[in-house]
Parts: C-alpha cells; sequence; structure tokens
C-alpha cells in the first residue's frame, strides 16, 4: 500500500442504491460498490498494478528512461502504466485489441503513451506468451501475470476487509484474472469465509467454463462493447491460482449488464464501464449468496455514446455496432419513463 500511496486513492466502498423486490432472485442482498472508477487519471484500477509494477522495475531510472516500458492492454492497464510512466519521465508503448473502444485509446494518447494496434489473436498471442514484439527493447509489464502487478491489485482486496470487515462474498471482473485473483489471494488469507468471484459477459466467459469443466477452457469469443473483462481462454498460470483462491466464476448476460450500467448511473450516479457493470449485475442476480456482496466497479471509461444508448433505454444498447453507428432512433420504448418502485415490485 505504501508504494502506490502517491499515484492512487483509496477509494470508496458505497451502498447501491437499490434493493430487490419480493420474488427477484436478488432477494436478500445488500450490494456494496467498491468504486475503482473514481482512481485519479484513467479511472480505474489499474493504477495499483501498473503503479507497483514500475516502483519495482530492477533497472536504474536512467536504463528505464532509455528502454521505455510497454503493456498489452484493453485500454485501463495502458492508461495505468502510461500515467505511471509519464510521472517518471519514462516512455510507454501500449499494444492494444482493434476493438479497443476509442475514449479508452484517446486518454492513453493524452498521457503521452505510443499506440500499436493489433487484431485480437495477435494481441491474445502476447498475452499468452508474455513476449512482445512490437516493443522489443522495452521493459515489459505483462498485465496479468506480473508479481507486482498482482501485489499491486490485492491492495483493493485489504481496502475492503478495512472497510466491511463482515462481508460474505466479493465479485470481480476477471480478465486475464490480477485483479480477481490478487483480491482472493488477500482475502482468502484475512478472511476465508468470505467468497471471491470472477464475473465475465457471457459472450466471451472462458472461466466460468474452465470452473464447470474443471480444466483450463477455451471459448469462442465475441467482442462487445464489454472489452475490460473476458476473453478466449483463462491463462494456464493464472487458472492454477484461480482454483486456490477463487469460489467460481460467473457468466453475465450482456442486457444484465447494460440494466447494470443504467441502474448505478440513475441510483447512485456513477458511471461504470461494461467490465465494471458485470460484477453489480451478478451481485443483482443473487448469484454470490444473500448477505453483505460488494462489487468491485473496475473503471469507468465506458464510450459516451454507448452511455447514452443505455441511459435512452435503447433497444439495441446490448449490441455491440461500429462507433459510428451508436445513434440510437428515440423510439416508443426509449422513452419510457424511468419505472417506480411500485411498477418494478409488479414485474
Amino acid at each position: 500500500q505504501m508504494q502506490i500511496a502517491k499515484a492512487c486513492l483509496r477509494t470508496p466502498l458505497v451502498p447501491l442504491n437499490w434493493q430487490a423486490p419480493p420474488g427477484h432472485p436478488g432477494e436478500g442482498v445488500e450490494v456494496f460498490l467498491k468504486l475503482e472508477n473514481l482512481q485519479p487519471v484513467i479511472n480505474s484500477f489499474k493504477l495499483r498494478g501498473a503503479g507497483n509494477a514500475c516502483a519495482n522495475i530492477q533497472a536504474d531510472i536512467d536504463e528505464i528512461r532509455r528502454r521505455g516500458v510497454a503493456t498489452a492492454s484493453a485500454g485501463n492497464m495502458a492508461q495505468g502504466l502510461a500515467a505511471n510512466a509519464k510521472r517518471m519521465g519514462v516512455p510507454c508503448t501500449a499494444v492494444v485489441p482493434d476493438h479497443a473502444p476509442v475514449m479508452k485509446l484517446e486518454a492513453i494518447e493524452r498521457l503521452g503513451a505510443s499506440i500499436v494496434k493489433v487484431p485480437f489473436a495477435e494481441w491474445w498471442r502476447i498475452i499468452e506468451s508474455g513476449h512482445c514484439p512490437q516493443a522489443p527493447d522495452s521493459f515489459f509489464i505483462h498485465p496479468v501475470l506480473d508479481q507486482h502487478v498482482l501485489a499491486g491489485n490485492a491492495t483493493c482486496g485489504l481496502e475492503i476487509l478495512e472497510d466491511l470487515p463482515d462481508v460474505d462474498a466479493i465479485l470481480v471482473p476477471y480478465g486475464g484474472g490480477a485483479l480477481a485473483c490478487g483480491i482472493g489471494s488477500v482475502v482468502g488469507h484475512l478472511r476465508p469465509a468470505c467468497r471471491v468471484y470472477g464475473c465475465e459477459p457471457e459472450t466471451a466467459a472462458p472461466l466460468a467454463r474452465s470452473f464447470q469443466e474443471g480444466k483450463c477452457s477455451e471459448v469462442e469469443y465475441e467482442a462487445t462493447f464489454i472489452d475490460g473483462c473476458g476473453g478466449k481462454s483463462v491463462l494456464e498460470p493464472m487458472w492454477a491460482l484461480a482454483q486456490d483462491v477463487l469460489a467460481g466464476g460467473f457468466a453475465v448476460p450482456l442486457p444484465d449488464v447494460v440494466e447494470a450500467i443504467r441502474l448505478v448511473a440513475e441510483r447512485n450516479k456513477v458511471i461504470a464501464e461494461g467490465a465494471g457493470a458485470c460484477s453489480v449485475a451478478a451481485a443483482m442476480q443473487g448469484g454470490a449468496g444473500k448477505g453483505k456482496i460488494v462489487a468491485v466497479v473496475s473503471g469507468g471509461g465506458l464510450d459516451t455514446a454507448k452511455l447514452v444508448q443505455i441511459l435512452s433505454r435503447c433497444p439495441h444498447a446490448a449490441q455491440n455496432p461500429k462507433p459510428s453507428s451508436l445513434q440510437c432512433p428515440r423510439t416508443q420504448s426509449s422513452q419510457e419513463e424511468v419505472p417506480s418502485e411500485e411498477k418494478e415490485k409488479e414485474k
């Protein structure tokens, strides 16, 4: 925690302003939001792991500045590394998949990093191999497997336990697994009774399948607006850790994620990106059981056009159109009033 104190905030843990009506799957669930989207500069938990990794590079600062740093990221880790690199006066390269949101790419560039865009399959090979040919001379910081990244992410779990010692379960977006397994490692040591779950969109949920099949599994990947979690497969090294520190994985339907984004925005006045809303949606559906459930809102990097779609109740909000076609006509269903509490209870 001391290593990253200068770069990161201790983010708040707040109740979700929602209570499930009688008969709802989430009845008896008290949801809390760990608001990592309030981290400075990048609005993402990635500031934790990137900051700790930069602080532990085994080289003097002159060599680091000469060679620079690099990572492979869908957006948030690249921003986290770029922010820390800028603070240190170090050049940064970010290799991103071709479906990375424009909003995140613009943020990476604002922080002074160079962007290399590659097809998803090529990007995923970097994640699997830990080898980045696009930046061969740079210090490569793996967004998932770097032990200092895991340790930095684990500080999020420490804060949750300090603020809510009797938490029953923690739901965490699962992409490569560094956040979920970092939190799971520290929580398993300090509060074994608390269950930690990974959450993915159902269109890209290899963790959920891996737990179902009892082995490291692959799935057919479908790109959506949820870019910060899910994937084609679970990394073998992370699967070994995930089995030990996680209680399971949830494959979350996209309409549930869309509804969670809308509800968090309307009730708590907080913007959650798709990955961050995956955990909220899973918590609301009661999959982690009753009691005090923390949903980690991992980031707030949601494209404005997609947010407008969701808040206007566009029927196509769960789809993944090209950025130029994100406008949604004002249909009758998108003009409906927000249902009252009584109407929600009738559903």
